[in-house]
């Protein structure tokens, strides 16, 4: 009798180990999906902005210096890596836009153009997808890292090659809201 109860504990010990290391796989293979999601949207973002810059040169073209910021805070997002390195490009990325869309109120026929519309549509439906997939990812981070912090997870997180992620943050007081396109 004392064989088949050490027998049943074992059992249900390898059946709770199971469970707890395939849960840490499910969320670190979570939040590497929803980190890569904020890539997708990222990248959606980085192919509108030559196309918009673009289509305000055509209207604007004395804001030399405007377009060269946003260029520059375009490539320097794309080469970006690891969250707080993405982050803070698309920060720097962020205010760029804005100093772009500022010049665009300036010019009544740009605002009137439907390539510019679209453009400005397309470009806020992508900063709320962005917005969204940070969301996402951010709530992903919460599970995982939860999840590797607490007992019995946290036994088997180093198997389950779970380790603690970064939250995707704003540190830029002036980029926690999204772009203002109003026109």
């Amino acid at each position: 009798m004392g064989v088949v109860i050490t027998i049943a504990v074992v059992a249900v010990l390898v059946l709770l180990a199971v469970w707890a290391y395939n849960k840490l796989v499910r969320l670190r293979n979570r939040t590497d999906e929803a980190y890569a999601q904020i890539d997708v949207q990222l990248k959606r973002r980085y192919d509108l902005v030559p196309n918009l810059v673009e289509t305000v040169k055509g209207y604007a073209a004395h804001e030399r210096q405007t377009f060269e910021a946003v260029t520059a805070a375009r490539n320097a997002a794309q080469g970006a890596s690891g969250v707080a390195q993405v982050a803070e490009a698309n920060n720097v990325l962020t205010g760029a836009l804005r100093g772009l869309l500022a010049v665009a109120e300036a010019y009544p026929q740009l605002r009137a153009s439907e390539n510019f519309m679209q453009l400005q549509e397309q470009l806020t439906t992508t900063e709320n997808q962005i917005g969204f997939a940070r969301q996402f990812y951010n709530d992903s981070v919460r599970a995982l890292n939860t999840a590797i912090e607490t007992f019995p997870l946290m036994l088997l997180a180093g198997m389950a090659k779970a380790t603690r992620r970064e939250y995707f943050e704003v540190t830029d007081e002036a980029t926690r809201e999204a772009p203002r396109v109003q026109f």
